[in-house]
């Protein structure tokens, strides 16, 4: 019939998909319609969001010039199923709508290799969603051919090969397209090598370029070690000696990530809603939260639970500046993350696991006012504070952080002297050269970096020569090393015999390798140890 005649179809169903963790699943939505007194219900737990979009469908089917659901005296009734699973946010208006549309036969298509997202305005247009680039990885797993999104979001969808992704504007240019009376053109998949190549062009002057960072060269072997293998840093000394600048150059320096990497990440960005304009994330996180963040809005959680920090900074950096300053639950909240590369959020309903392999590089002054150990300046803190105040990384926590170094005020003729030392393109490109190193030794393991070994694979691939054993026995003896700062020490030496081309760890890498985690006695960290 037309607009206006009702022939009653039994239930129909449309689907479209939920995030759960950084995974989506299929939702069917299910919509049945019967004479009676007029009722708008909707089942199968849905959270607030979702029970408030029935004013906003209706208004949307009623400015789209179809007939809404109160202009009739229709019971209607839709069920989200999988009905034990709660149900969140705007992104059902657009199928329940649909499904409203088929159920009164307002307009007649076949959705079964279809997958509808979309939140609708009044006036029917859509608006943009999160969690698109999840629910259409799914759609192309599960055998959808296409996925109709909002036309803002089609640039994330469109990452996705092998599935049909159509951006529409409003309720009603769709309707027209799914009866066949208007065209809309799949969106074009993109090329992620070509993207990559663009976007890197765009964005080249927007890191600090290491070579601006004047002396320090200690410090920037480090970040350059770091980089190489994936290692957790910390830097440690006066307030203004270049600790900030150096962990923002890091940035310039880290190898670009691989498209499936890059996938993972833009995953975690795209349930945030944190996909702004570019489609794909190619540019490896780097995240800086404020010491006053809470420890949920660190690790991830919340009675949605939705990625932290440590997920946002998946594959790239987390950066934490005045680490003593962190409450000391959102630190100690770090140690497991760091230990497995991901984290669990568990709730009293379900558990849900976020990626985050993230490289930790915390700065700090060894201090209260900060000149603990400088030569020139006289600190004025008592030695109980400073030990109190050191005491807020907890051993645990310090154990963890592979590379530990002291950056010192540098002299004048240094800090006016002309920048000099490599530019971090070239940096970067030694950088990548011992990645790529890392992903020939690892490749089927799962693994990317040295930093990511296991007991198991340190045994296979830090093998010493007999000089180099002899080293390290006797810092172990000597400095009371847990198995795993002994293990440390081989994958840092690991990572510096990869930047020197070498198969078997020598006896200098291992050297420089303690260095980086053993202090000297006149060191300003050197109680904290």
């Amino acid at each position: 019939g037309g607009r206006d005649s009702f022939n009653i179809m039994p239930s129909v169903r449309v689907f479209s998909g939920a995030v759960k963790g950084i995974d989506a699943f299929p939702i069917e939505v299910e919509v049945d319609s019967t004479p009676g007194l007029h009722l708008f219900s909707i089942v199968g737990l849905p959270d607030k969001t979702v029970e408030e979009s029935k004013d906003r469908i209706a208004s949307a089917i009623r400015n789209s010039g179809f007939i809404a659901p109160s202009q009739k005296n229709r019971k209607i009734v839709v069920n989200l199923a999988p009905a034990d699973i709660k149900k969140e946010g705007p992104a059902y208006d657009l199928p329940i709508a649909l499904g409203y549309l088929l159920a009164t036969t307002q307009l007649k298509f076949d959705g079964k290799d279809k997958v509808f997202l979309g939140e609708l305005s009044l006036n029917g247009s859509l608006r943009k969603i999160s969690g698109v680039l999840p629910i259409t990885l799914m759609a192309k797993r599960r055998g959808f051919k296409e996925i109709i999104v909002p036309q803002e979001n089609i640039g994330e969808a469109s990452i996705v090969k092998d599935i049909r992704v159509i951006g529409v504007r409003t309720l009603g240019e769709l309707a027209d397209y799914l009866k066949g009376k208007t065209q809309i053109e799949a969106a074009e998949t993109i090329d992620y090598d070509r993207f990559v190549k663009e976007a890197q062009e765009k964005n080249k002057d927007e890191d600090l370029d290491i070579s601006h960072i004047k002396g320090q060269e200690n410090a920037k072997r480090a970040l350059v070690i770091a980089a190489s293998g994936g290692h957790n840093l910390l830097l440690y000394g006066p307030p203004g000696s270049g600790k900030t600048l150096l962990a923002k150059a890091l940035a310039g320096i880290l190898p670009r990530m691989s498209q499936e990497e890059a996938l993972e990440v833009t995953k975690i960005y795209s349930i945030c809603g944190l996909v702004n304009d570019q489609p794909i994330i190619s540019k490896r996180p780097f995240r800086n939260p404020h010491h006053t963040t809470s420890a949920v809005a660190v690790t991830g959680g919340g009675s949605w639970p939705k990625p932290g920090e440590i997920s946002l900074a998946h594959r790239g950096v987390l950066f934490m500046d005045e680490l003593p300053e962190f409450p000391r639950n959102v630190i100690e909240a770090l140690r497991q993350p760091l230990e497995s590369g991901e984290i669990v959020v568990s709730r009293a309903s379900s558990s849900v696991r976020f990626p985050s392999r993230f490289m930790l590089v915390g700065a700090m002054n060894p201090c209260p006012c900060g000149n603990y150990g400088d030569e020139a300046k006289a600190c004025v803190c008592t030695a109980q504070s400073i030990y109190k105040y050191q005491r807020k990384i907890s051993g645990p926590v310090l154990d963890r952080i592979d590379i530990q170094i002291n950056v010192p005020r540098e002299t004048y003729e240094k800090m006016s002297g002309e920048a000099e030392g490599p530019k971090s393109e070239e940096i970067g490109q030694i950088v990548a050269g011992a990645r790529q190193v890392q992903q020939k030794r690892f490749a089927g393991t799962g693994f990317q970096v040295n930093a990511e070994m296991g007991p198991r694979e340190v045994k296979k691939y830090c093998q010493v020569d007999e000089a180099a054993e002899n080293l390290i026995k006797n810092a172990v003896t000597s400095h009371n090393l847990s198995v795993r700062g002994y293990h440390k020490i081989l994958k840092i030496a690991r990572t510096i015999a990869d930047l020197d081309s070498k198969d078997i760890i020598q006896a200098h890498h291992i050297a420089e390798a303690i260095a980086y985690r053993i202090k000297p006695e006149n060191d300003p960290l050197a109680s904290a140890m």
